[in-house]
């Protein structure tokens, strides 16, 4: 099942990155590693990656910088390992294309479990969903779900991969409160301990960038204790 599989990580820190290559590793999956970011850049280029596990803080230019480049080119899966566990670094990653976070320190099966959601997370696509170029409107918000595009009063959004599919998710039933455990069994397949903060950060990240395009504040309304609806 995981075989071919091919994942980058890019950390600077030799004891981090051994137990990390030894738990991804032990799960089939090919690993390859490097310490810095421009190596990181050189090898994405090469492509044949499906994955990358991405520490923040490398010594010659930031996680963050390397995934912004990356996300120029290229929308394969990236996990960001990150010392700097604020709210602020979470929801910039997230925002520069990042899919996940883990804190450090952090544990290598927790790690296993998020590489492994990511890459069985199959592409959007479904049979009833409209042609290509097919608008569906919700209000002033406008989506075309096999094309994955978002646009608000004709302003197209762009939107991350998580971004879109927590809209496209709320936007099948409008109105419908979806709690932050049936977001995440969704979109993310997979549970994990900060299942909420994963959810609220992508929620935050997509309400900025809804509000940048003159969309109301409460378009997507949070109930609380219950979760959150698309109100159009």
């Amino acid at each position: 099942m995981n075989a071919g599989i091919q994942i980058l990580l890019v950390e600077d820190e030799a004891a981090i990155a051994a137990a990390v290559v030894y738990a991804l590793q032990a799960e089939g999956w090919q690993v390859e590693h490097v310490a810095l970011g421009s190596q990181a850049l050189a090898r994405l280029q090469a492509g044949a990656v499906d994955l990358v596990v991405l520490d923040v803080g490398l010594p010659d230019i930031s996680g963050l910088e390397v995934c912004r480049q990356l996300r120029q080119s290229s929308q394969v899966p990236v996990v960001f390992l990150t010392a700097r566990n604020e709210e602020i670094d979470r929801v910039l990653g997230l925002e520069l294309g990042g899919d996940d976070y883990l804190g450090k320190p952090f544990s290598p099966r927790e790690l296993v479990a998020r590489v492994r959601a990511r890459l069985r997370r199959p592409a959007l696509g479904a049979a009833d969903a409209p042609a290509a170029g097919q608008w569906q409107a919700l209000g002033g918000l406008e989506i075309d779900r096999q094309a994955r595009r978002v646009r608000h009063a004709g302003l197209l959004l762009e939107l991350t991969r998580y971004e879109y599919l927590l809209l496209e998710a709320l936007a099948q039933r409008p109105g419908a409160i979806l709690s932050r455990a049936q977001l995440m069994d969704r979109i993310w397949d997979a549970a994990s301990d900060s299942a909420d903060r994963t959810v609220d950060t992508h929620i935050k990240t997509l309400r900025g960038k809804l509000r940048g395009a003159g969309a109301g504040e409460q378009l997507i309304r949070t109930h609380r204790g219950l979760g959150y609806a698309l109100e159009v």
